[in-house]
Parts: C-alpha cells; structure tokens; sequence
C-alpha cells in the first residue's frame, strides 16, 4: 500500500469497516511510515475533536459566551 492509498482508506479504518486483509496492508505501511501515522493520529484527534464539539453535555460543549461572540461577529 502507497501513502496515497493510505489517504483513502482511513475513515473506514477508524470506523472498523476494512476486511481483514486490506486492514493488514493499512497497519503494515502505517508501521513503516511516520509521516502517515502522524496523519492518522491527526486525523483521528480531529474527529475525536469534531465529535465533542457536536455533543451538546461533552467536555467539548462550547461556553455560551463563545457562542455569543460568533454570532454578533456574524451580525457586523
């Protein structure tokens, strides 16, 4: 596997979704390839980062005031 395809594969990656063999091929080039598994750990912060910011009691929840300021910011 190519960094390239790398790319394409890791949302099914994270979600559990690639058979067994396509999964091996992910693994062994992200174990030999620092810049892709900097991309997944990246990756992966960021949609861990996405899921937070949506959950409306997670620790991700934002403060009021924030969203208060962007929407004025919207406003002018």
């Amino acid at each position: 596997m190519k960094c390239r395809e790398c790319v394409e594969f890791i949302l099914r990656y994270l979600e559990g979704e690639l058979p067994q063999d396509e999964r091996a091929s992910f693994e062994q080039h992200m174990a030999k390839c620092p810049p892709c598994e900097r991309y997944l750990r990246q990756y992966k912060q960021t949609v861990d980062a996405g899921k937070a910011a949506c959950s409306a009691d997670g620790p991700g929840a934002l403060p009021e005031e924030l969203i208060q300021a962007i929407l004025a910011s919207r406003r002018s």
